[in-house]
């Protein structure tokens, strides 16, 4: 193996860049697919059963990460993603609400540089579809952090996290720099922001001989539960048998693909997940996630019509893609919970009433329903790890990623276990780009780069050496070799627990009375780099 380290930094401005990279026209173009709240096992091609044919080819024919993370929740892996940053370090340590420090003000600062900048100063186009959620000034008053102002020069989608996977959808639909009314009944985001990467390429291929970036960031399958009727259908009956069920099928599946260990446990559920035999409305359950299966379906959908449109272009061959999610599948109780039982809208944009409550009288899926696919399929999602989004768990970081590149992966259907994040993604684009990361952009000084390129690992077993951490709401973890700490707990007094990851990756054998003093070793890193990176001082306190 060869042994690949820390990242590398370079220091330019935009403007050598683009002269230097203007000359170029072997780089690709990059397509940086993300979905929302996808848990691990979802797609087919990592141990489900969702329809999901496009994303299973595009794995066939390239590869698969076994081991790559997520910041387990929206907004920090996309602080990460665009960064190349821990989310502290850009100032999104937790959402895009500002709690008055440093690493907490809501809005991706000025130390931070986004992938599109960056690209964009070596000659790149840049493309952007979906939802942003890295701005805590929506209105339009200050636009400092609108995507155009970062780097994109065009952009469609929702600037908030509450976009909607389905038909209804806020304010904050956007077109470039312009709000956009709310949109009709006939809606569909997932197909909206489809439909626009689409017209941006084909414009682009039109117009322009520089290659492309285009960032997809698809809010499927993010709850409310909206699909559309024909795919819904597809699912009639597929989760009858309920979710231990499922669970377990999803873990042989794994095994069976070599994605896991053949000596894997299935972790164990939380005590509020209930056995399926005991579980009552077991056909209303069943339809929550059907519903769900129709939203990843509909977003495969769309990806396979964009690989269409690029073959038809002649760009697939030189087109390196990426597809990841933001975070494992969600436990949220929308209902429940008193934030989101304010704040969840009462109708529709025409003025039809939305049901609002998980009962099993009103059935998920259309616009007039507002639910979420609740804990117990969460825990299938995400199968076989423990916990969920905003959790520091395996269920809650870990995430697949595909990555395909027919001109420049010539090894097919093959498997990475390289342990990797999200922060890579910035360095992996600067490498496959011939990019250069600024030290000064827009008159500050930029905090180098946190990842490593993927590029050595796209045909060879490379080796990778280092040190991956986690905060979120007052949780914490370190991925270190084979050993991982993780608090279930939130605060400076959680405790501990100690998985050996090669043996345990799904965390059912805490090995911390074992080995006290790795655990504790870990710990004190994760307090030097909870310092450097502005993730302490923290905004939360003890529970």
């Amino acid at each position: 193996m060869v042994l690949l380290g820390a990242a590398i930094v370079l220091g330019c401005t935009p403007k050598k860049e683009s002269k230097e990279v203007a000359k170029q026209d072997d780089r690709p173009n990059i397509l940086l697919i993300m979905a929302d709240d996808l848990g691990y096992s979802d797609l087919g091609c990592y141990g489900g059963e969702i329809n999901t044919p496009h994303l299973n080819l595009l794995a066939e024919n390239g590869i698969r990460f076994t081991q790559f993370y997520n910041n387990a929740r929206c907004t920090p892996t996309r602080a990460s993603l665009i960064s190349g940053l821990y989310p502290h370090q850009t100032g999104i340590g937790a959402m895009n609400k500002d709690l008055g420090l440093k690493g907490y003000r809501g809005d991706l600062n000025g130390q931070s540089v986004t992938i599109a900048e960056v690209l964009k100063g070596a000659g790149y186009h840049t493309y952007l579809s979906g939802k942003w959620h890295l701005t805590a000034f929506m209105d339009g008053d200050q636009k400092h952090n609108w995507p155009l102002q970062r780097g994109f020069d065009k952009f469609y989608g929702s600037l908030d996290g509450f976009g909607g996977s389905g038909y209804y959808h806020t304010k904050t639909l956007t077109k470039d720099n312009r709000l956009l009314p709310v949109p009709s009944e006939d809606f569909y985001y997932t197909d909206a922001v489809t439909d626009s990467v689409i017209a941006m390429l084909k414009t682009h291929r039109r117009e322009a001989s520089n290659p492309f970036f285009m960032y997809l960031a698809y809010s499927a399958p993010h709850w409310p539960l909206h699909a559309l009727e024909e795919d819904i259908k597809k699912y009639d009956t597929a989760y009858d048998k309920g979710w231990d069920r499922l669970r377990q099928n999803r873990l042989h599946n794994l095994i069976e693909e070599e994605l896991l260990d053949k000596e894997a446990k299935l972790s164990e559920k939380e005590s509020d997940v209930p056995e399926w035999s005991q579980a009552e409305n077991k056909l209303w359950e069943a339809s929550r996630m059907q519903v769900h299966a129709a939203m990843v379906d509909r977003m495969d959908q769309g990806i396979g019509r964009i690989i269409t449109m690029l073959k038809e272009q002649k760009l697939l061959d030189n087109t390196l893609i990426f597809f990841l999610s933001d975070n494992g599948a969600s436990a949220e109780d929308i209902v429940n919970h008193g934030w989101w039982k304010q704040n969840i809208p009462t109708a529709t944009p025409d003025g039809r009433k939305i049901h609002r409550f998980n009962l099993p009288s009103i059935i998920p899926g259309a616009d007039t329903t507002y639910l979420s696919v609740g804990k117990s399929w969460a825990s299938a999602s995400n199968a076989p790890f423990r916990y969920y989004k905003r959790f520091l768990h395996e269920g809650g970081i870990a995430s697949p990623l595909i990555v395909h590149w027919p001109k420049g992966i010539k090894t097919k259907n093959e498997k990475r276990e390289q342990v990797s994040h999200v922060i890579d993604l910035m360095a992996t684009c600067i490498d496959v780009a011939k990019a250069e990361y600024p030290k000064q952009f827009n008159g500050q000084t930029i905090i180098p780069m946190e990842g490593v390129s993927l590029k050595p690992m796209f045909n060879e077993d490379v080796e990778i050496e280092r040190t991956l951490f986690w905060e979120h709401l007052g949780r914490k973890a370190v991925r270190k070799g084979k050993y991982k700490i993780v608090t279930s707990d939130r605060g400076d007094n959680a405790r501990l627990e100690l998985y050996n990851m090669e043996l345990d990756r799904t965390e059912t054998n805490n090995i911390i009375d074992q080995y006290p003093n790795i655990a504790e070793k870990l710990r004190s890193e994760w307090e030097s780099w909870a310092v450097r990176t502005n993730a302490k001082p923290w905004p939360w306190k003890d529970e």
